[in-house]
């Protein structure tokens, strides 16, 4: 028997053709249940569906040794005076280096890279192929495969006819709970550490630049650019490849539309889109009103006016 959830009516025709035996559904939308389905009556139906989910497949929400091993490979490298606590697990081909120290539960991915005093927390997972450096990371972070953390920031200062590397010398500092998609990039600080907020998630290919500052409980969506020193306010939404100017600060609680570009500062609980980003509305507003001059200058009309056509010149 195949369970489903309904919540919202977008989806009522998918409801009433569905072959489901079973259906998280309130209250308010039972009635439109088809017959042939039981009922399961759920305040909240998806966070119900998530929950049940999460209890029958437990072992998704948590990677594993890919290897199916625990403790360290054989064919690991360890630096000897790298501190690990019991029931770390490394793959093989893994690299820690010298003065790491790592918690208890955590695993490292085959050939994962862990430089020079690193500090990782208790029940991490560190995926295969991603390199930390000049880092602190909490307990219960997961970072997919294929990250590069802690390598420097891009920061130059042109003098005398060239570009000048400005030193990169700050960390990155990640909280608890932090969850970092495949192939993002976060770069070290330089002025004051780079910092990432407990419960925070970053999905995947995001590159966030040196020296920016990250809230809680934030959602970074996929191929999102912020640019260095910018501060994200805690339960920032960012919708995917949303590009930040430096030293912007995005207030608490504002949410990004995907594909938006920020250079001015938005403030708490705003919703903000569009190149350049401005307040939702207002965008809206001008792209329909754009939408309807356009049309109104197809149409041709007796008081429209059009460039002529070049042929029409000669």
């Amino acid at each position: 028997m195949h369970l489903t959830f309904f919540e919202n009516l977008r989806y009522a025709d998918q409801l009433a053709s569905t072959h489901a035996g079973a259906c998280l559904v309130s209250s308010r939308f039972e009635g439109q249940v088809p017959s042939h389905v039981a009922v399961l009556r759920a305040k909240k139906p998806f966070q119900a569906f998530v929950a049940y989910c999460s209890h029958i497949h437990s072992d998704t929400l948590r990677p594993t040794s890919w290897f199916d091993q625990s403790g360290i490979a054989s064919t690991a490298v360890v630096h000897e005076t790298a501190r690990l606590e019991d029931e770390v697990t490394i793959d093989p081909l893994a690299v820690i280096g010298p003065e790491v120290e790592i918690g208890s539960g955590t695993i490292i991915g085959s050939g994962a890279v862990i430089g020079p005093g690193v500090k990782i927390g208790r029940d991490c997972n560190i995926g295969a192929g991603s390199t930390i450096q000049a880092s602190l990371i909490g307990n219960n972070v997961l970072i997919h495969p294929g990250c590069h953390i802690g390598q420097d920031g891009y920061g130059f200062t042109f003098v005398g006819g060239r570009h000048v590397k400005v030193p990169q010398a700050g960390r990155v500092i990640i909280q608890n709970d932090v969850e970092i998609g495949a192939g993002t990039s976060i770069d070290r600080g330089s002025l004051r550490d780079t910092m990432i907020g407990e419960g925070t998630k970053i999905d995947n290919q995001v590159q966030i630049g040196h020296n920016v500052s990250i809230g809680r409980h934030c959602l970074l969506a996929a191929h999102c650019g912020l640019a260095g020193s910018l501060t994200l306010e805690d339960y920032v939404a960012l919708g995917a490849k949303v590009g930040i100017n430096n030293h912007v600060v995005v207030g608490e609680g504002a949410q990004v539309a995907a594909m938006s570009g920020i250079k001015d500062s938005i403030p708490p609980g705003a919703r903000w889109g569009g190149m350049f980003a401005r307040p939702t509305r207002q965008w809206l507003r001008e792209m329909l009103t754009l939408e309807r001059l356009a049309q109104e200058g197809v149409s041709g009309g007796p008081d429209s006016k059009r460039d002529p056509d070049p042929e029409e010149r000669n």
